[in-house]
């Protein structure tokens, strides 16, 4: 179990990117860090992370040895879950991440169910609009909503995220209804900070032709509940997930807008690290969640 032990706080030393953040992720003291590391290169006669006071690298070794090391720990995690308890039962832990507003409408359901068929497994799931670093945090899965940037992580796409413009009744009694996009500039709209970039809404009309509305306002805001807020508050116009608004729309308390023209879609994927086996829970989640997100 010690080797074991070490084989674990090497790799999250290389994953977290320093031995103080690996003592974070594992509970330990620095010191602790390096005597186990250094008592993994005494065992196996090599250097496996050149250290200075400002940084760490792995050496040629360290590079073949982290990604059989890995290999081990997937291994003897799989073996674990087939001969504790019933075998098939899903056991452990799971770190996942994922956007704020996807996961308090759709997320959280999803995962409640998932925890009630298999009562052994453990989910955190951490809400944030920021891209998490996964491999260098520690978290075994994420749920990202738009396009993807290059990386060495695992993905599947398992959903659509769709949008709608909006605003309150009051607003529309008040400024009057856009009848198309370009009208947009003439009214006050609320801001979304995590759209690129935040004052074009892109839109397709009924013949198929796309247009981009160039839209300003005096609100800006990051977070998808407060925009609703603001929305149904009457502070303008919003660009908004269907997820967030969908009762407030059947409530009618927020009306859709300019019903002749589309919104974009963006793809919602799952990520995780590459590995040679991936755990059992984590799989199964990854297709409870893509079942979860079907329209």
């Amino acid at each position: 179990m010690t080797d074991l032990t070490n084989l674990e706080t090497f790799v999250a030393a290389v994953q977290s990117g320093s031995f103080a953040a690996a003592a974070r992720r594992l509970g330990v003291s620095p010191a602790m860090v390096g005597r186990r590391i250094q008592a993994l290169e005494e065992r196996h006669g090599a250097r496996l992370i050149e250290r200075t006071t400002r940084a760490q690298r792995l050496t040629e070794v360290g590079e073949s040895f982290l990604a059989q090391a890995e290999i081990v720990l997937e291994a003897m995690a799989e073996l674990e879950e087939l001969t504790r308890g019933e075998p098939g039962r899903l056991r452990g832990r799971i770190r996942m991440s994922g956007p704020t507003t996807l996961g308090i409408t759709r997320l959280a359901p999803i995962l409640a169910r998932y925890c009630d068929a298999n009562p052994d497994v453990t989910v955190e799931m951490a809400l944030s609009d920021r891209r998490i670093d996964l491999v260098a945090e520690g978290f075994d899965l994420a749920v990202r909503v738009g396009e993807l940037q290059p990386s060495g992580l695992v993905a599947r796409r398992v959903g659509t995220y769709r949008f709608v413009a909006c605003a309150a009744p009051a607003y529309v009694a008040a400024h009057g209804e856009p009848k198309s996009p370009d009208e947009l500039r003439q009214h006050r709209c609320i801001l979304n900070l995590n759209l690129t970039p935040r004052n074009q809404w892109p839109f397709i009309g009924p013949a198929g032709d796309s247009i981009t509305a160039l839209v300003g306002g005096g609100l800006q805001i990051d977070n998808g509940e407060a925009q609703r807020a603001a929305t149904l508050g009457g502070a303008g116009i919003a660009y908004l997930p269907i997820d967030l608004v969908a009762r407030d729309i059947a409530e009618g308390m927020i009306v859709p807008l300019l019903g002749g023209w589309r919104t974009i879609t963006l793809p919602i994927h799952t990520l995780h690290p590459t590995r040679h086996l991936v755990p059992r829970r984590v799989a199964a989640l990854i297709e409870t969640v893509a079942a979860g997100l079907q329209p």
